[in-house]
């Protein structure tokens, strides 16, 4: 009897799981020498509107993971979407081929991961797939997909993107984190703006300042997000989370506040990587980092999927 029970919840959690499966399929795909990504497609009905995710700073892949940090926002994200008949496109940053391409960190800039999302949305641009191309940005890649943004880009999404200049937000986490340290850092990067380099930083902020790394900084200093978000004149819906340790709701509101065809969300409890973390602990929420099994935030799908929606 006992086996008979175990067979048949087998069998009811393989017919769940197949029919999960079928509500998307998933297709590698190569797009010029620098991207290489995941297309997701719903096979509930045929999609009328892509996104385009942008990821976050540093090694980010295209399922929202780096080394030693699994979370699998981006990809859940996608999968949920696709549920709902959202079609999307997530891909590895450039980084990922800097050693097969025998490129060198210092020749890194920020515009190189702008004008890559530019060749995304030409690519999609020119299959005429998808009557909305809809350019989502995380963290750091809410401020790409703004300085991508152009005439074939039919909405904008900030997830968690700052309104402040990268040397604000850092000198601010910096002064969060290691109050000591602040004024080192907000000199160094006054030198930067005046010499182009800097040199006199402290040991303890080499993983900011290492001269390899400077002329990415300086030009990512260039912007302001609030500016160039000023530009849009597409839809744009700018969501933040009020767990989010990284990027305070402050900054989404500024984002807001330079754009007057924009939506903002603030969803209770969401954090930088879109869990709902309901205590103030910051190690439970730097522990949902490593958690790609935690759920996403129960609200977030339907705030995207609605926006997209009244796109059609």
């Amino acid at each position: 009897m006992k086996k008979l029970i175990i067979t048949t919840f087998l069998v009811i959690l393989g017919f769940t799981m197949i029919g999960q499966e079928a509500q998307y399929q998933e297709s590698d795909l190569e797009i010029g020498k620098f991207i290489e990504g995941t297309l997701t497609l719903p096979t509930v009905k045929e999609a009328n509107s892509l996104i385009i995710f942008i990821q976050g700073s540093g090694p980010t892949d295209r399922n929202g993971n780096q080394p030693m940090m699994t979370n699998d926002g981006m990809k859940k994200m996608s999968r949920e979407l696709a549920t709902n008949g959202i079609a999307s496109f997530r891909y590895d940053k450039r980084i990922f081929k800097m050693e097969e391409l025998k490129l060198k960190e210092e020749d890194l800039t920020f515009d190189d991961m702008a004008m890559d999302a530019r060749e995304i949305i030409g690519y999609f641009k020119d299959k005429d797939q998808f009557e909305n191309i809809v350019i989502a940005g995380h963290s750091q890649g809410s401020l790409v997909g703004i300085l991508a943004s152009d005439d074939n880009t039919d909405a904008f999404i900030s997830l968690a993107g700052a309104g402040e200049p990268i040397d604000n937000i850092i000198v601010g986490q910096v002064m969060k984190m290691a109050p000591q340290l602040g004024d080192n850092a907000r000199n160094a990067f006054a030198e930067m703006k005046a010499e182009g380099k800097t040199s006199n930083y402290s040991p303890m902020l080499e993983s900011l300042f290492r001269p390899n790394i400077q002329p990415y900084m300086l030009s990512w200093m260039k912007y302001d997000p609030a500016e160039e978000i000023s530009k849009l004149e597409i839809p744009v819906l700018i969501i933040n989370g009020t767990a989010d340790i990284q990027v305070d709701v402050e900054q989404a509101e500024k984002l807001a506040s330079a754009n007057e065809n924009s939506k903002l969300v603030i969803l209770e409890n969401m954090n930088h990587i879109f869990r709902e973390i309901e205590t103030k602990d910051r190690l439970v929420n730097t522990k949902s980092y490593n958690e790609p099994n935690q759920p996403l935030h129960p609200e977030l799908i339907s705030v995207i999927t609605d926006f997209i929606n009244e796109l059609d």
